[in-house]
């Protein structure tokens, strides 16, 4: 389905609180989330979430204390990436909550509107340092172990089923710890079990995780939920490969440098140029221009 074409008829829902991601699964008769389904859907409730935190900051500032409190007790660290970081409104409290603050943050989401909003906010926080783009947790913009810590706050949450594929690129990419703050099948009521099912969420990231293989450090039932039929719950992965990366960015097909130039980045070896649009740059491979001739 060429959605694009149909963007003014999912405004109409959207403004009924229909249920996007549904109506397009329908539309497909599918029984998952596609990537398209996610982005599309988000895209359309960007600036919502910065409206909610403005008018009750309390929870999500808890929240975010208590993430602090998880990172703080990794040791040192100069990178940090944010996973579907929406609209900045866990990326920017956590910032402020932590005692070592890293020399540069990071976060990507299928959205640009929500990183306009993301952008807009962290300004509004007076957090500086930042570099915010779109990407594709699938395959994502980042060089291998360049990131030192890597954390998620429910933006894998959507995508049961491809557990796997998440955690492998998630990995990929992070230096020294994965942080998934992520709906938690294992600690759920049957209840919450039964609706994590249902939505199409992650259900078996903690299974997955021991049987790739990697170093599970810890476990649990986060402090707090947004939801109780959707349970937050906390998984480190501890990785030590000690690398260090001056630039993080690479094209998201072939994982090459990126030049940015001429209101873009390009990368030399895929030929590939990636736009910078209103200070974003799109490095979703979707974004993805042929451009032979850029350098000349």
């Amino acid at each position: 389905m060429e959605y694009k074409k149909i963007l003014s008829r999912i405004k109409s829902l959207y403004l009924e609180n229909a249920n996007i991601i549904k109506y397009l699964k329908e539309l497909d008769k599918s029984n998952t989330n596609s990537i398209e389904d996610i982005m599309i859907s988000y895209d359309f409730q960007a600036g919502t979430y910065c409206q909610d935190y403005k008018k009750d900051p309390s929870f999500k500032d808890r929240y975010c204390l208590y993430l602090a409190n998880v990172i703080n007790n990794l040791g040192q660290y100069k990178t940090l990436l944010e996973v579907g970081v929406g609209e900045g409104t866990t990326l920017g409290p956590l910032l402020q909550c932590l005692n070592n603050k890293p020399n540069k943050a990071y976060g990507f989401d299928l959205s640009w509107s929500r990183i306009k909003y993301a952008n807009k906010f962290l300004e509004e926080l007076g957090i500086k340092n930042v570099e915010l783009f779109t990407g594709n947790l699938f395959s994502t913009p980042i060089k291998d172990n360049s990131i030192d810590i890597v954390y998620t706050s429910h933006s894998i949450e959507p995508n049961g089923g491809k557990e796997k594929e998440a955690l492998i690129e998630l990995y990929r990419i992070t230096n020294k710890y994965l942080v998934l703050l992520e709906p938690s099948y294992e600690f759920a009521s049957i209840q919450a079990k039964e609706r994590m099912l249902s939505h199409g969420y992650v259900t078996k990231l903690f299974s997955t995780a021991l049987e790739l293989g990697f170093n599970v450090i810890e476990h649990r039932l986060f402090e707090i939920s947004v939801n109780p039929l959707n349970p937050t719950g906390l998984i480190i992965i501890k990785k030590d490969f000690n690398s260090e990366s001056l630039n993080p960015l690479c094209c998201p097909l072939t994982k090459t440098d990126l030049i940015p130039m001429n209101n873009a980045y390009f990368s030399e070896e895929s030929l590939l140029a990636y736009p910078i649009i209103d200070g974003i740059p799109c490095l979703m491979a979707e974004s993805a221009i042929v451009a032979t001739k850029f350098m000349e």
